[in-house]
């Protein structure tokens, strides 16, 4: 089931879903270069890029990870949550111009310690592009 708004942790349940969807633009690869202090010139330079092994520019794991940010934050389990823990496995390059889909899913709920964790998984192009998860504690 998709969710779109805020949930309390009593009202997380394991399978509910939550996505988020972008397609990566020249801007947001130099904006976050200059955010993150990432200038690698696999993603920011042409030239560099077309000749290495990936034939041209990618974007920075980190930025479509960042992906599942948006969701934890506004939609599953939305205001107020924080941040915990993210592993991550980095499957694939995503280029200039692919629309990466961001998913999580939640997988366990310890009311307890008011904590979820969440797989995470970003696709392009039909391809899994990244991998792992992440556990978040809700006040």
């Amino acid at each position: 089931m998709e969710i779109k708004n805020s949930f309390t942790i009593n009202e997380i349940q394991i399978g509910m879903t939550a996505s988020y969807s972008q397609t990566i633009t020249d801007a947001d690869v130099k904006a976050f270069s200059g955010i993150s202090g990432d200038h690698n010139p696999v993603h920011v330079s042409e030239e560099y890029a077309k000749q290495s092994r990936f034939k041209d520019r990618i974007a920075h794991g980190l930025l479509t990870a960042s992906f599942f940010s948006a969701i934890f934050g506004t939609k599953l389990p939305g205001e107020g949550c924080i941040y915990v823990s993210q592993n991550l496995q980095f499957k694939r390059p995503v280029y200039l111009g692919d629309t990466v889909v961001a998913k999580v899913t939640v997988i366990a709920v310890d009311i307890s310690k008011k904590r979820v964790a969440f797989e995470t998984v970003c696709s392009a192009n039909g391809k899994v592009v990244t991998t792992g998860t992440a556990e978040i504690f809700i006040p």
